[in-house]
């Protein structure tokens, strides 16, 4: 469901069922009982591991029926950041959020969603999980202090020698209550954000072959060359974006 200049090339191919971000924000509503059935057995399900992944996994386990009522709904919310997702959904979000790279808690979660959500047990371990992201969120809003505004609507901000963890979508998401556009300098990778709903393209802007329109990531040598697409003044950049 993201958007990419690959799709035409698959377009015919019932292998593949592809969309844009703005036809569907999440995966999981793509999902359903005529689908799962359509493709039969398979071995192996791969997804995101983000609660958009693990939600469709969850939904494809359970033969295209929703883990509980309105997961779709919330999944599209949490993908696009726009609306409010429900109080289970902003649970595990945040267990996702504090340990993102922990296998066995994202397993966790998707047998928890294709349990029908219901397993008191493994709630309790996503809320633990849930809980680390406190200090994350603690550490989002003072680095947030430090970004720069720029012209024309960018929040800009480097926090490569920070020494500490964050969490990256708080950041952003604070980054882009200043402007417009959230920029997010960590060491080899410069993250680009804007609202879902902004009509902003960085894979226009950037020239990119794929992936979310209002959210990228690059390597940081491409971080000046970015910055000059959007528009910024050769002395912001040159002040701005250090390069190794």
């Amino acid at each position: 469901h993201h958007d990419s200049l690959h799709h035409v090339r698959y377009a015919d191919d019932r292998r593949f069922l592809l969309c844009r971000k703005d036809q569907h924000g999440a995966c999981p509503e793509m999902i359903d009982v005529e689908l799962v059935q359509r493709i039969g057995a398979v071995d192996t399900v791969v997804c995101h591991g983000d609660f958009d992944g693990l939600a469709s996994a969850a939904k494809w386990l359970r033969g295209g029926l929703e883990p509980y009522v309105g997961a779709d709904d919330d999944a599209r919310a949490i993908d696009t950041r726009i609306g409010q997702p429900g109080a289970l959904a902003k649970r595990i979000d945040r267990a996702i959020r504090a340990r993102g790279r922990d296998q066995e808690l994202l397993q966790t979660i998707v047998q928890f969603l294709a349990g029908g959500a219901v397993d008191p047990e493994a709630l309790r371990g996503i809320d633990a999980a849930g809980a680390e992201l406190l200090p994350l969120e603690a550490a989002a809003q003072r680095l947030s202090t430090e970004y720069q505004l720029i012209a024309p609507g960018l929040a800009v901000l480097d926090v490569s020698e920070c020494g500490e963890r964050y969490d990256k979508t708080l950041l952003l998401l604070l980054g882009q209550q200043l402007a417009p556009i959230a920029v997010l300098a960590d060491g080899p990778s410069v993250s680009f954000a804007a609202a879902f709903d902004s009509g902003i393209n960085f894979l226009q802007r950037f020239g990119l072959s794929g992936g979310m329109p209002t959210l990228v990531s690059i390597q940081r040598n491409r971080w000046p060359q970015a910055m000059q697409a959007l528009g910024v003044a050769a002395s912001d950049i040159r002040g701005l974006c250090a390069v190794d």
